[in-house]
């Protein structure tokens, strides 16, 4: 699948629409979407990442989603900007590349094996049917 439409898109927090924004969630959303598969909603600010990682940590538990051993075309990564907490997503794409969106960049894509990222993965997983 070709994701380049996407890419520079800006970052919005909370944003659901390519045409005017989205946040890392909502660029989740959009590409499990061309995949045909709905995710369930969370409106979380990206300002809130304790929240977020609560969040991340109550879906990991709940038997909602299904943890990876190996990343696939679409999983959702559940990612870290800090040191401490699950606070960011992206989705894989293939090829040892993940699209996800920051607030200084908006959509990118970028390497899973980058030195900034490899070690800030905590898994891999996908919405349980």
């Amino acid at each position: 699948m070709d994701y380049t439409s996407l890419i520079g898109i800006p970052f919005v927090d909370q944003g659901r629409d390519p045409k005017t924004g989205l946040d890392c969630y909502g660029l989740a959303k959009e590409v499990f979407r061309w995949h045909g598969i709905d995710l369930p909603e969370f409106w979380i600010s990206c300002e809130d990442a304790s929240r977020i990682n609560q969040t991340v940590n109550e879906e990991k538990q709940s038997g909602r989603w299904i943890r990876l051993e190996k990343p696939q075309e679409p999983c959702l990564i559940v990612l870290r900007f800090n040191r401490f907490e699950w606070n960011h997503v992206g989705v894989y794409v293939g090829n040892g590349r993940f699209i996800h969106t920051a607030k200084s960049t908006g959509v990118r894509i970028e390497r899973l094996d980058h030195p900034y990222w490899r070690n800030r993965i905590e898994g891999f997983y996908v919405p349980a049917r």
